[in-house]
């Protein structure tokens, strides 16, 4: 076998006969599968063990020769060696053909190969393929002309004018009366029967795949390549294209070295039988692979054609049979691509070779990409209030099925079990030693936690399993939301990583504890919620003349003491000494004075890092600067005058909490905010428990109000509708003035509603926090309903006035219905589309890895805020953070010098160029970078996911299409209509417009932009057709845009505008602005319009996932013109293969060819990729697989995919070259000198110790 990880790449090529019968084991004559009397394959059969191999491992079929003492003896009764049984899934067959066959793929294909080749139409090759037609092969002196197509009458008439038949039996040694056998007929016949006197001037013309093979056999791939370029250089129109892509195909033949001609088969590979076994089902009844019914009717058709020829059967009976043999060859390798498909039982169609390969039952997606792994195991998860942030709960049941082979050996090596057997016997009847054991296997071991669907990187994590009782996996309640993970039923799988290498991978790199921080925005996704974040607001809460307010405390614990022997309030106001608090938080000056603060937030403090600010309010100004001094007293100051005039401090609510998060993750990293994250958690869930905070029924308070507000509302509709009846206004204005009116009362209701609640009514402090619920659960409760949506994405008119207090209607229920469904199939929708997008977006950039240190490119990209007419939506800030400058930056006012170029941008040093009002910043970007098949770590700057500088290895183009398609389900559906204002276009929005972007499609509402740089010299209206006309004049040109009535205008006249700016609203084409303007417009363009959807929804996405996303859009360019390169015009390739193509035409003196870069869509540039495994495991497997073939392309393996497919390490992370080829450091010797030890550590420092590396990347880095 050979060793997966030590080869480079993969290539395909098309099959020779040769080669195929080179592949066989022996040939498949007979249709047989199985003996149904003895259950024995049959001989020459379809499943024989003398082809095959043997059923029984170490047994020859007659049982002659049984165990391995015999292994590779070839039984001389029946002929089968003697070996393993799985090798039936290696070893293939064959079947001769009596007649050629040409290969679906190839002639069925658009374009038709076949086709190409010959220069024929497929309607023609139809019509000759299946017996209709012939072709002429070779015209010989007759008018004919090769290739010509004959009807059956045509090819009659014109065989009679070129062959003598014999009609007078003077002329043969024959008389008349004479009885002849059918053998002296025969000869006789061949003699002197019909065409038996050839004139020279003959031609030759055939049927079927014979005269396709003749044809393809006579092709001269060089000289028909000579003369296609020399006719390229004038043609042009449809031929030019049929011409480019006949030498694309024919070039293509000559490249591989494979043969035309072996695109008709004369002998069909039969696959092992293991890989279509045929089982017994209860019943004696058999289950078989429906390739087994296509190879039987592909050898019962042609054993039938040997028969008919050896007979001499007539001509129409053999072409009959040799066209149902064409059929039945074709329903093997692609059943249903031509005609109707070959069904079975029921009306199903039989699933052929090709289908085996495609769509997402495949063998691509269905066993290539993922498998079934041992060691793993599902249950239900439970909330585990009570463990450690790297912790999760196993069942005892479960653990010991999991780690059996661990604790089986451990049990052996204690010497409790004397052997294997026994030591699973104790595990059955688990015995009381066996838990002892377990629980010392489980120590310093981790486990993986996988929910489905695994939308990002942190599906997965690893954790330190605890033995808990139950049937239950326990979670930490913090993990939940990197998991999206509820305890309403879900569950998740439970892998065992095995070998030491995976242990060690999944404590340092995938520990929960590593993934605080998201990926898409590198702001922390674990962060308090629900009763976590009840409790801690409660305990952070103020509250004026509670018991004890005022009182003044040495220190912290004796405040404490106090609130727990009653007296004072755990919210009251009061003074504690300075000086009996940690040093680092407070200056000299506040160390003398006396702080005012309540008892509930001198506790919240006591989880706090010692030197981390005193958190007294919910301000940034608090987090990073410290108490602001209108907290002290001086010396003398009355406490009780200064409370009574001073405000209630808000408690601290879920954001300002993930902020704390956030800020001590920043100083302190991983171990640090694990341990406060933990803390947090249980004076979360302690301080809720004792706040005794529950909702009741008479926490909601009904609305004196409503009546009269609904009723003003229904006088409202009742006018509007009186004026519809006069005609006063259309139905469309009475609709949206319905719907105006309700939606109006019903902000009334929630507006009087939310001014009435009681700030300590429960149901308000939970909304008020954050843990749950928001002002719209609250006018649902208390208010009213309002209005409904209803199936068809508008509103029903009549409004659900009651609320769940007083409970609804059975018409208002049913109208709620509506809504609930309308939610329900929505968010379906949105999933399947969501997880598609995502998918399309993992393709087209998986081979994107971290590659290089440096790529050393000399440019950058400028960046600034982007904005959405005076609507931020991007800050400067957030574009800068984590990148590098490319220029130096320098004061917009002073032009003093701010930063160099090559800089770090870290959050002190974004946010002081905002401080000195700088609006552009140079930085290196992945748009620039120069780095082949991936990225440099300077132009992708930080990695996100931990906050340092990412390293070579790392996956940054699955983590971008992750990062982009997981909040994909956040995002509406919905196109909005303007609904016929003035002005207005409709507005694709949320996923549609995400996919109308990354696919490169024609937008809705499509902006028209100026192909001429210059001024708008006139805006002219013609009511006549409802248009209107911008003349834009330049210097040179003057041009007219004709835009409909209806589009809104972005100029107006006198305005001077640039190549590429837009004349009117709506989305831009960005195809057309990359013709138009340049790729860097274009770039900036969908990275401004991606961001703006999504924060528009509140999803941040980080500018460098983006970038990747573009970048793989951008990055093919269209030969125009190839001058001295052997290129096709019209050829696709990779930017970097073009220049280096050009770069060596230029060195040879050459004149280079010329190019345009090109924006495809995901799904296209994902199909476009180097890599045919790639490519054919993403979509249109059997195009890919005919093209590559034809081409004998070379896989290169540099993305994960393909690499996952043939089982090898991925090229990322620890499975990079250069981390696998690290020699083992050797030992030094004892008695070593001080010289040896130094070059042995210069040795150790310069191989990039993997294992220190990771430990570093989690440490924070210094960035000079």
């Amino acid at each position: 076998m050979i060793d997966v990880n030590k080869f480079d790449s993969m290539q395909i090529g098309l099959a020779s006969p040769d080669k195929i019968r080179s592949w066989s084991y022996g040939e498949v004559k007979k249709p047989e599968t199985i003996n149904y009397r003895t259950l024995k394959p049959e001989r020459d059969g379809l499943f024989d063990e003398r082809i095959f191999g043997p059923t029984k491992d170490w047994e020859c079929a007659c049982g002659k020769y049984k165990r391995i003492r015999y292994k590779g003896i070839v039984c001389d009764r029946c002929g089968v060696e003697v070996t393993r049984s799985k090798v039936r899934r290696e070893r293939m067959g064959h079947i001769e053909l009596a007649a050629p066959v040409t290969h679906i793929w190839y002639f069925k294909g658009i374009p038709s190969r076949i086709g190409l080749i010959l220069d024929v139409s497929p309607r023609v090759l139809e019509e000759v393929i299946y017996f209709s037609a012939y072709i002429v092969i070779d015209p010989g002196k007759t008018t004919l002309e090769e290739k010509q197509i004959l009807t059956e009458k045509e090819y009659r008439d014109k065989q009679a004018e070129f062959y003598k038949v014999v009609t007078d039996p003077e002329e043969t040694d024959l008389k008349v009366g004479q009885v002849l056998s059918q053998d002296d007929y025969m000869a006789a016949f061949q003699k002197f029967g019909a065409h038996s006197f050839q004139s020279e001037d003959a031609f030759i013309a055939k049927m079927g795949a014979e005269g396709i093979k003749d044809l393809l056999k006579r092709v001269d791939l060089d000289k028909t390549v000579a003369e296609l370029k020399q006719e390229l250089k004038e043609a042009s129109g449809q031929r030019r294209v049929r011409d480019i892509r006949r030498l694309d195909i024919l070039e293509a033949f000559l490249k591989s070295g494979n043969h035309p001609e072996w695109v008709v088969m004369d002998t069909i590979p039969v696959i092992p039988p293991d890989l279509r076994p045929m089982v017994q089902l209860e019943g004696g009844r058999f289950a078989t692979s429906d390739l087994n019914d296509l190879y039987r009717r592909v050898i019962n058709r042609n054993n039938r054609l040997k028969k008919l020829l050896e007979l001499n059967a007539p001509r129409i009976i053999v072409q009959n049979e040799k066209r149902m043999l064409q059929e039945a060859v074709d329903a093997l390798i692609d059943n249903g691509r031509r005609g109707r498909p070959v069904t079975g039982p029921g009306n199903r169609p039989l699933k052929s070779l090709s289908h085996m390969l495609k769509g997402k039952q495949g063998r691509f997606r269905q066993n290539l990409l993922g498998k079934r792994v041992d060691y793993s195991g599902r249950s239900v998860i439970d909330v585990g209030p009570t463990l450690k942030f790297s912790q999760c709960g196993l069942p005892r049941t479960m653990a010991l099925e999991l780690f059996k082979p661990f604790v089986m050996s451990e049990l052996v090596n204690r010497e409790l079990a004397t052997n294997v057997k026994s030591a699973r016997r104790m595990i059955d009847r688990q015995d009381n030693e066996v838990w002892d054991i377990l629980e010392d296997v489980l120590k310093e071991r981790t486990v993986l936690l996988n929910r489905a669907p695994t939308l990002h990187r942190l599906g997965i994590q690893a954790f330190e399993p605890v033995l808990v009782d139950g049937k239950s996996i326990r979670l930490h309640p913090l993990a939940c939301e990197a998991y999206n993970a509820d305890f309403d039923g879900d569950q998740m799988a439970v892998h065992v990583p095995l070998s030491d290498e995976a242990q060690a991978e999944a404590r340092l790199l995938m520990l929960a504890a590593h993934h605080i921080l998201a990926p898409k925005d590198g702001k922390p996704i674990v962060s308090p919620s629900q009763d976590i974040v009840l409790g801690n607001y409660y305990l952070t809460i103020e509250e004026s003349g509670c018991v004890g307010e005022g009182s003044i405390f040495e220190d912290a614990n004796e405040a404490i003491m106090a609130y727990q022997s009653g007296f004072v309030d755990l919210h009251s106001r009061v003074g504690v000494a300075v000086s009996s608090m940690p040093k680092k938080p407070f200056n000299e000056e506040q160390r003398s004075e006396i702080m005012l603060t309540t008892v509930g937030k001198l506790i919240f403090n006591t989880i706090m890092p010692e030197d981390f600010p005193f958190l007294n309010e919910p301000t940034t100004d608090n987090l990073v600067n410290g108490v602001p001094d209108k907290y002290f007293l001086k010396n003398g100051e009355n406490i009780n005058e200064i409370l009574a005039a001073r405000e209630l401090v808000t408690p601290f609510k879920k954001g300002f909490l993930s902020d704390v998060i956030a800020e001590v993750f920043k100083i302190y990293k991983v171990q640090r905010t694990t341990d406060l994250l933990d803390d947090m958690k249980t004076l979360g869930y302690t301080e809720a428990t004792n706040s005794g905070i529950t909702v009741g029924v008479a926490d909601i308070t009904n609305l004196k109000d409503k009546k009269r507000i609904v009723a003003g509302a229904h006088k409202k509709v009742e006018t509007i509708s009186n004026q519809f009846r006069r005609g006063l206004i259309t139905e469309e204005e009475r609709h949206d003035r319905v719907i105006g009116v309700w939606n109006d009362a019903k902000d009334e209701i929630q507006d009087k509603l939310m001014a009435s609640f009681d700030q300590k009514n429960p149901i308000s402090m939970m909304s008020d926090s954050g843990a749950r619920g928001n002002i719209s659960n609250f006018t649902q409760l208390a208010g009213m309903r309002g209005l409904m949506a209803a199936p068809n994405g508008g509103m029903m008119e009549v409004p659900v006035t009651s609320n769940f207090r007083e409970g609804l209607s059975v018409l208002e229920m049913f109208m709620s219905t509506h809504g609930a469904r309308k939610g329900m199939t929505d968010t379906a929708l949105k999933t399947a589309n969501s997880g598609y997008l995502t998918r399309r977006l993992v393709d087209v950039a998986q081979d994107v890895i971290v590659r290089e240190d440096d790529c050393g490119t000399d440019r950058g990209v400028e960046v600034s805020a982007i904005m959405e007419g005076t609507e931020l939506i991007e800050p400067l800030y957030d574009r800068l953070l984590g990148r590098y400058t490319m220029k130096s930056v320098f004061d917009p006012e002073t032009g003093e010098k701010l930063m160099g170029a090559n800089e770090y941008l870290d959050e002190k040093t974004s946010q002081m160029l905002i401080d000195h009002n700088v609006e552009k910043v140079t930085i290196r970007s992945l748009f620039t970078c120069k780095t082949r098949h991936g990225v440099c770590r300077k132009c992708y700057g930080r990695n996100l996911a931990t906050g340092t500088a990412v390293e070579v290895g790392e996956a940054v183009g699955t983590v971008a299409a992750q990062s982009i398609g997981e909040p994909g389900t956040q995002l509406t559906m919905r196109n909005f209509h303007t609904g016929g204002v003035a002005g207005g276009e409709d507005i694709t929005q949320g996923l549609p417009r995400v996919e109308e972007i990354f696919e490169a499609r024609n937008p809705k509402g499509q902006a028209t932009i100026t192909e001429v740089a210059g001024t708008i010299v006139a805006i002219n209206e013609d009511p006549a057709t409802h248009t209107r006309e911008i003349v834009v004049r330049s210097n040179e040109e003057e041009k007219t845009y004709t835009i409909p009535y209806t589009a809104s205008l972005a100029v107006a006249q006198g305005d001077i505008v640039e190549r590429g700016d837009r004349l009117t609203g709506g989305s831009i084409d960005p195809k057309h602005l990359l013709q138009t303007k340049n790729t860097a417009s274009t770039e900036a363009y969908l990275l401004a319009e991606v961001q703006k959807v999504y924060r528009m929804q509140g999803v941040d996405i980080s500018d460098k996932h983006l970038e990747v996303m573009v970048r793989q859009m951008l990055r093919k360019v269209r030969v125009m013109d190839p001058a001295d390169t052997d290129i096709l015009p019209g050829t696709l390739m990779d930017i970097s293969d073009f220049e280096d193509q050009n770069a060596a035409t230029i060195k040879s003196g050459k004149v280079p060819a010329t190019g345009r870069p090109v924006l495809l869509g995901i799904t296209k540039a994902a199909l476009e990729t180097n890599s045919f495994l790639s490519a054919a495991s993403f979509q249109e497997t059997t195009r890919v697989l005919t093209d590559t073939s034809i081409r004998g392309k070379n896989d290169p393996l540099i993305g994960l995919k393909e690499n996952v497919i043939i089982g090898k390490l991925i090229p990322a992370g620890t499975g990079m070259k250069r981390y696998r080829e690290m020699e083992p450091i050797a030992d030094v010797p004892i008695e070593a000198d001080e010289q040896t030890v130094s070059e042995l550590e210069k040795k150790y420092k310069s191989e990039e110790n993997l294992y220190e590396r990771i430990k570093n990347d989690k440490a924070p880095n210094n960035y000079e």
